[in-house]
């Protein structure tokens, strides 16, 4: 795929949702923490549905450690994984207070070095809490990148260096956004859904099915 037709995938992008939001709940880069990390494997509605009841209660690292593994389990034993995601959850919160002072890192090294954060955390939280030009690259995004044509990869990592090589400057901070609801909502992974695609034309996507 070229460059023009990058550019123009991301403008239309733009045109249609000029500001795109995590689906997730949160008011703070630290609620964006916990909720990142209950959200693997699990779906950001069923994430909500949990925090919406845990944050009125508890917001802060010093909050949440307070509950003990225990108590956050009780908020968030609707969510799959829910004893290691507490167990990783607490001890983050230990380390934000006593090695940050409470408050959410906004480097990669300090946040990949948290109990449970992995890259494409660190990577989420850059972006949608400190608004910094990284690219998470989850299951949604993968698939859109090779599908489509713009960023092809065997792997997640190849991937998002090729996205962050490739997409236009001015449509960075934004970009992760977009892809993810594009491969959460148009271009899901059993029938995308090509007839209601706004890049369709664009998209390298041997199999489209226009005729839906």
């Amino acid at each position: 795929m070229n460059k023009e037709k990058r550019y123009e995938i991301f403008r239309r992008w733009r045109e249609a949702n000029p500001e795109p939001k995590t689906e997730l709940n949160y008011s703070s880069p630290f609620e964006l923490l916990v909720a990142v990390a209950l959200s693997a494997q699990s779906t950001d509605k069923g994430v909500n549905k949990a925090t919406d009841k845990l944050f009125p209660i508890a917001n802060t690292p010093q909050d949440i450690y307070d509950l003990g593994e225990d108590g956050l389990k009780e908020y968030i034993k609707t969510i799959g994984l829910y004893n290691s995601k507490a167990k990783h959850i607490i001890q983050a919160c230990k380390m934000l207070v006593e090695l940050h002072d409470s408050v959410v890192p906004e480097n990669r090294k300090d946040l990949e070095a948290l109990p449970g954060v992995g890259r494409k955390t660190a990577n989420v939280i850059l972006n949608t809490a400190f608004g910094q030009p990284t690219m998470a690259v989850d299951t949604h995004i993968f698939r859109v990148g090779n599908r489509t044509g713009i960023a092809k990869g065997k792997n997640v990592v190849e991937v998002e260096k090729k996205l962050l090589r490739h997409i236009p400057k001015e449509f960075m901070v934004d970009a992760h956004h977009w892809l993810i609801l594009h491969g959460r909502y148009i271009c899901v992974a059993r029938k995308p859904k090509c007839a209601a695609c706004l890049i369709s034309d664009l998209c390298d996507f041997k199999e489209k099915t226009l005729d839906d």
